[in-house]
Order: structure tokens, then C-alpha cells, then sequence
């Protein structure tokens, strides 16, 4: 393209962008705007590498020009014009991707047996520090708090990431004192109903749950144009499928599919489902035909490795735990040492398992996404995991270009949010996450987020991160 070609594209995407019919930012309240580095119509990032999120290789010394809020022009440095009254950074040495698409995240976390504190003030700040700049919250144990949370960032009023809020879980006979249980298939079209009408925008099944009541929630939830996904044991994955199910938590270690003696309906213990998984071979004809039946039938796969990384023994300290208040802390740093003082754990094989069937699922056509679920027994930190995510997908087996278009392409296609977020091109929205060094050579890298731009503004994510710190498991 020659010089006054590309001069022309760019201007022809400036006025594009100029018309009524791109995004409009929220006003940020006060307390929101504490956390803003970063607040111009027009901005430049030069000399920056660009990872754009489509599994392309990285390209060196770009310029990216942010206008209101939406993505202008990128192109090389050299090339590419920068309107006069652009604020002009220079990012040398730096790496710009974008803002993470999560898509198993939960605004609770474990706060004694069986039960689980809702923290969503702390938890959309840590999210967006740690560049996720949207979200899906795979189940909810809070009712209306991440529905009003979700509302109030919508508005501007508070610093978060763009949140997808799932409804209270759709569950079937079961023991947790927050969850509901639903016996038949017109309880299940209640739920789905009412909790739609409140302002939920999609749904988690979970593990008790019976066929008739699933299918009854997956059709009255595609009725409203919304979609469903589960955390499955009582249904097997193939079940799920053929009933309409859009998505599956936990890659395949929630399959109950290979369990022997498995009986309709019943959950034969999450266990004895692991343990059949771990003795599987991705490259059998059993687990092969499985994977080609979810790819037919457009079931989407959520890895989140993470938080069985946290039970893992010999895997690494997880990152963040030092944000909590100290009895949290404590209580996980205790398991940690318990797990990590092990001689045995099926977690030893069952986490390179899991990798190897995603990575298969992935290589077939599957749509994959990720999340990391901070629940089990706790260690599972926002923003700070989801960066950890990136690494645990690498060492599955995907190339880090890979790995960040699993975090953020693939989330934004399954979300139906693609043509806005999820990569770095002209027109779309300027959610992007600027980090020291390169990821694309470095995993590691992922962990230096500079800033975060969530429409054209940039946060700054040690602030975000010291607002919460010492202080996440009271609100």
C-alpha cells in the first residue's frame, strides 16, 4: 500500500469513527476517575509492538491511534499519521494486546466449607488491573450484587471490566446453602425467566442438575437470545450437546462421559469422573469421537486450569494471594504447604491430561475459551490468574499468539461481542492492555500490564491494585 493510500484508509476510519453511530464512553463518576492515568479524545501509542489477538505473529514497531474511544489507525510507525492534537505516547520496548475476554470469572470467593463471600467491589478492580476488560461471571452465589455491580460499571460509576453476569446457578437437589434447587422443567423456565427480566444476561448449570431440567433452562434461555453453560456431573457432555448446551467449565475434567457404570441423572462423584478422564488417552478413538461431537455440535470449551493448578503438587506459589486479608491468606497458604507436601495426587497427571484434550479440542476446530474460576480452596486471584492463564495454555501446548487469542478473540466470539473487542483492529473498541516487555517470546511478560484502556481510557492498574490490597475478603 502506498503512502497516500494509507493516508486515506486512516482518514476514511477517523471520520467512520467520528459519525454518531460509534460507542459512546460512560461519564466516570469520581470514584472511578481516581484510577484513570490515562482520559484524552485522541491518543498515539508509537513504537509499540502489537499482538493483535488473532494468533498472528507479533509486529514490531507499530503506532496505534485511539480516537473517543475506538480504534482509529494501526500501522507501522513510520507510516502511520498521527492527528496534531493527539496525545503521543512512547512505547519502545513495550507490547500492546487486547484487554483479556474471560469467560469462567466469579465475583465470590471461598470463605469457609461450602460457603462463598461476595467481593465485587475488590474483585472488578483486580479483574481490570489485571487486563481484563470483559467478562462473563461463570455461576453466582450473590443474587443481585453482581447484577447491580455490573449496572453501576455500565454507568460509569465504578472502575471494572464490561461484565457479562450470569444468573444464580440452575441446579438440581443439592447441599450448598446459596443455591437453589429446581425439580422440574417448569421451576427451571421460572428461573431462567425471572432472573432474565432482572437483568441477567446468561446461565450456569450445575453438577445435581437432571436432563429434563437442563433442556427446559437452555430452551426457555434461548427463547431470550441468551445462552447457557455448566459445570456438569449428573449430565454427560455428550448430553448436554444434544440438549443445545453453548459451552462446558473445566475443559474436560468435568466429564463424567467415560465413567463405566454412570446412571442417568445421577452424579457418580466429580472423583470417580476425574479418574476416568486421567485414564483416557486424547488420542483414542473414545476421546476423539467425544471431541467431534461437541465440535459439531458448536459447543464451546472454558479451560480454567488454574484453579486446578492450585491443587497440584510441586506447581508454583500463585500469584496475588498478598491482596487478601490475612486469615484468607492463611487459610490458603495452608493448603498450599498440605499439597505441596504430597507423595501422591491424580492432579499430578490429570493437569497435563486436561491440557492435551483442550489442545486436542483446539486442533479439531473447537471453539476454546478461558477463565479461571476463583473458587476451590482459594489461591485463584483476579487479574493475577488470568495472566497465569496465558502461561498454563503455553505449557499446554499452544504458542503464546495462541494462548492470547484463546484469552481474548475466542472469548469475544463466543460473548457475540467480536465485531467490538478481542482484537486490535481499525473500527473496533479500544480495550487494550499495555505490558513491559514481550509476551510472544516471554509468557511471562504478560504479568508487567502497564495500563489498561477500557474504551480510550487508560486505568492504572497499581492503583486499582493498592485500593483492594490486604483488604479483599471484606468487600
Amino acid at each position: 500500500m502506498d503512502m497516500h493510500h494509507a493516508r486515506a484508509v486512516v482518514t476514511a476510519a477517523l471520520l467512520a469513527l467520528a459519525s454518531p453511530l460509534a460507542a459512546q464512553r460512560p461519564p466516570l463518576s469520581a470514584g472511578a476517575r481516581v484510577y484513570v492515568r490515562v482520559d484524552t479524545s485522541v491518543v498515539a501509542l508509537l513504537n509499540v509492538r502489537v499482538i493483535d489477538g488473532t494468533g498472528a505473529p507479533a509486529r514490531e514497531n507499530q503506532t496505534v491511534v485511539v480516537r473517543d474511544g475506538n480504534i482509529a489507525a494501526v500501522g507501522p510507525t513510520a507510516s502511520t499519521p498521527v492527528p496534531e492534537n493527539a496525545v503521543r505516547m512512547d512505547l519502545a520496548g513495550k507490547t500492546v494486546l487486547p484487554g483479556l475476554v474471560m469467560v469462567h470469572e466469579h465475583l465470590f470467593y471461598p470463605a469457609g466449607p461450602g460457603l462463598y463471600g461476595n467481593y465485587t467491589e475488590s474483585f472488578v478492580r483486580l479483574y481490570l488491573a489485571g487486563g481484563v476488560t470483559s467478562m462473563r461471571t461463570g455461576g453466582n452465589m450473590n443474587g443481585y450484587a453482581e447484577l447491580n455491580i455490573k449496572k453501576a460499571i455500565d454507568r460509569g460509576d465504578k472502575a471494572g471490566p464490561w461484565i457479562d453476569a450470569t444468573a444464580p446457578y440452575l441446579n438440581g437437589p443439592n447441599t450448598f446453602s446459596q443455591m437453589q434447587t429446581l425439580r422440574t422443567p417448569d421451576e427451571a423456565r421460572r428461573h431462567v425467566n425471572f432472573w432474565a427480566d432482572q437483568g441477567a444476561t446468561s446461565y450456569k448449570a450445575y453438577m445435581q442438575i437432571s436432563r429434563d431440567v437442563l433442556r427446559a433452562g437452555i430452551d426457555e434461555a434461548h427463547k431470550r437470545g441468551l445462552k447457557v453453560t455448566g459445570h456438569l456431573c449428573s449430565v454427560t457432555y455428550r448430553e448436554a450437546a444434544d440438549v443445545g448446551i453453548d459451552n462446558l467449565e473445566h475443559g474436560f475434567l468435568a466429564s463424567t462421559d467415560f465413567v463405566t457404570d454412570k446412571k442417568p441423572d445421577e452424579c457418580p462423584g466429580q472423583g470417580r469422573g476425574q479418574q476416568s478422564v486421567n485414564a483416557l488417552d486424547p488420542e483414542s478413538p473414545q476421546a476423539k469421537a467425544l471431541i467431534a461431537h461437541l465440535v459439531q455440535k458448536k459447543v464451546a470449551i472454558t479451560s480454567t486450569m488454574t484453579v486446578f493448578e492450585t491443587f497440584t503438587p510441586g506447581r508454583p506459589m500463585p500469584p496475588g494471594t498478598d491482596v487478601l486479608i490475612p486469615q484468607l491468606k492463611e487459610t490458603f497458604d495452608r493448603q498450599y504447604s498440605q499439597v505441596s507436601r504430597m507423595a501422591q495426587s491424580i492432579y499430578t497427571t490429570l493437569l497435563p491430561r486436561g491440557m492435551a484434550l483442550e489442545r486436542a479440542f483446539a486442533k479439531a476446530g473447537g471453539l476454546l475459551i478461558a477463565g479461571t474460576d476463583p473458587t476451590g480452596g482459594g489461591g485463584v486471584i483476579p487479574g493475577y490468574s488470568n495472566q497465569r492463564t496465558v502461561e498454563l495454555l503455553v505449557e499446554g501446548g499452544f504458542t503464546p499468539a495462541e494462548a492470547i487469542r484463546v484469552v481474548t478473540l475466542n472469548g469475544a466470539t463466543y460473548l457475540g461481542r467480536a465485531d467490538r473487542v478481542g482484537s486490535i483492529a481499525v473500527g473496533k473498541q479500544a480495550d487494550l492492555m499495555i505490558v513491559a516487555g514481550n509476551p510472544a517470546e516471554r509468557v511471562s511478560d504478560i504479568r508487567n500490564v502497564e495500563l489498561v484502556f477500557k474504551q480510550g481510557i487508560g486505568y492504572d492498574p497499581a492503583k486499582l491494585i493498592a485500593s483492594v490490597k490486604g483488604q479483599v475478603g471484606l468487600w
